[in-house]
């Protein structure tokens, strides 16, 4: 049985209700017999991931036929340790991941982050990730590592929906709600369980099309 990886952030992993990440969603969308891993976790960016250990699990399992879907930027942003700079440091890392991978007989996959809900007044929507995407569009070219762009993929979901519409797809809490959010909450960067598996569609399609992942994926996800 062939096994799919996921390493990234909040965004990508399974979560806990009301939040979901589209990891969670994702084993809807493949071929029976194929199984998922999601290791992503809350708040990691592409060097705190490796530097807590957490991508030890992956080494430890993956092998020849295995894909490794790598999803990083978010975090990768603060200003703290976790920070990477996307003209050196940020790709040195996610190559790393991949140079594994491939040294298992696995599949690397990049993927820009997905998009943050943040529209301006005019119904445009605003760029959050500043030059971690073109980063990871560069790696991806310069070593030939198959890329699924995420972070375009979405923004051209979140403006076909408009902005009511996307924000159905994020959690929005009312007051009193949730006990953790008590005045309520309206997230832009985190999704709802539907939410969730739209975006796993936009990762299904994108699998789909690329020939060293296509196999993964059921057909209808095309």
């Amino acid at each position: 049985m062939n096994t799919i990886y996921i390493i990234g952030d909040s965004t990508v992993e399974d979560n806990q209700p009301p939040f979901r990440g589209w990891g969670w969603a994702l084993p809807q969308f493949v071929r029976d017999g194929v199984s998922v891993k999601n290791y992503a976790l809350s708040g990691r960016s592409s060097r705190s991931f490796r530097a807590e250990g957490l991508f030890e699990p992956v080494e430890r399992e993956i092998g020849p036929g295995d894909l490794l879907l790598i999803q990083f930027g978010h975090n990768d942003e603060k200003d703290d340790e976790r920070h990477t700079d996307p003209d050196t440091t940020f790709p040195q890392e996610l190559w790393r991941y991949c140079e594994f991978a491939l040294s298992r007989g696995a599949q690397p996959v990049l993927m820009t982050p997905v998009c943050r809900r943040f529209f301006g007044g005019d119904g445009s929507l605003f760029y959050t990730h500043g030059e971690y995407p073109r980063a990871i569009r560069k790696l991806a070219a310069e070593r030939h590592i198959p890329l699924a762009d995420l972070k375009e993929d979405s923004r051209a979901l979140y403006k076909s929906l408009g902005e009511a519409k996307t924000a159905e797809l994020f959690v929005r809490l009312a007051p009193g709600e949730h006990p953790d959010f008590p005045d309520g909450h309206d997230d832009k960067t985190h999704f709802n369980a539907y939410g969730a598996k739209v975006i796993a569609g936009l990762v299904a399609r994108e699998l789909q099309s690329l020939p060293e992942s296509a196999g993964f994926m059921k057909r209808e996800s095309a």
